[in-house]
């Protein structure tokens, strides 16, 4: 088996139900066992919790408590909440993380606010990696009282295009995307893809030859998905060893070298 590096987990509690996993050490375990290397872990609690310092804090303690040498810290940061700029100071300065993950959709903005514009320019600036969650439920299954659309992701073409040194990871991001949309964000040359809500039969090789493999990345969404799923897509497209090799781990590795 291939190393891999996960670079879509979470951690903590997915606010409606209990997963499967998502108690800390039993994720580490499970991910161990399948031969991941590193993972990437943001924190279900971003989501809906308005104390983004508090979330940052408990996700980069939690990760140095159960998973240190396999879980990076990707902390939030939400522009519409006021003293957002420290929040994002303090993933970099104080607890080391090397990007953030966004939620547009739970925290009420969209890609082209200016507020978003703003942060990718600090980002940029501080050399993060930014990951942006486009959906985190099917809109079949989302709670009736908590119905959350789906990000639009055309307006992130010109962010990607401005800032070409910024390096951006769209996350859950093929649920009902129109493919000119990932034409252009993989044009933009900054853009990567993870593959957990990648769908249909050899849609890994299908995306390879819509972006190039050294523009797709191995993420799981673990432990919403089942881990499986997303290997699963791995070894049932037709793939060369390299392009394997690159999706599996090198091209998360390069990104976070970039750092």
């Amino acid at each position: 088996m291939d190393a891999l590096v996960d670079v879509n987990v979470y951690l903590a509690r997915w606010p409606f139900r209990r997963l499967p996993a998502d108690e800390t050490p039993v994720l580490v375990s499970r991910l161990r066992s399948l031969g991941v290397e590193q993972a990437w872990a943001g924190s279900f609690e971003a989501l809906l919790h308005r104390d983004v310092a508090g979330v940052n804090s408990r996700l980069a303690e939690e990760c140095r408590r159960h998973g240190a040498g396999l879980l990076v810290p990707l902390g939030t940061v939400n522009p519409k909440l006021p003293d957002w700029e420290d929040d994002l100071r303090r993933c970099q300065q104080v607890h080391k993380m090397p990007g953030i993950r966004l939620h547009p959709n739970y925290h009420g903005y969209q890609l082209d606010d200016p507020a978003l514009g703003r942060l990718l320019d600090l980002a940029a600036e501080r050399n993060l990696v930014v990951q942006i969650a486009r959906t985190m439920e099917d809109e079949r299954t989302q709670h009736p009282l908590v119905q959350v659309p789906h990000v639009d992701v055309a307006p992130l073409v010109d962010h990607a295009r401005r800032l070409p040194k910024l390096r951006i990871v769209l996350l859950n991001g093929f649920r009902t995307i129109r493919p000119e949309v990932v034409d252009r964000l993989a044009a933009a040359g900054n853009v990567w893809f993870d593959i957990a809500m990648l769908e249909g039969v050899g849609g890994v090789s299908k995306l390879v030859a819509q972006t190039g493999a050294d523009k797709i990345v191995f993420g799981s969404y673990a432990p919403f998905f089942n881990f499986e799923s997303a290997l699963l897509k791995l070894q049932e497209s037709p793939l060369g060893g390299v392009e394997r090799r690159a999706i599996a781990a090198e091209n998360a590795r390069k990104l976070l070298k970039g750092s």
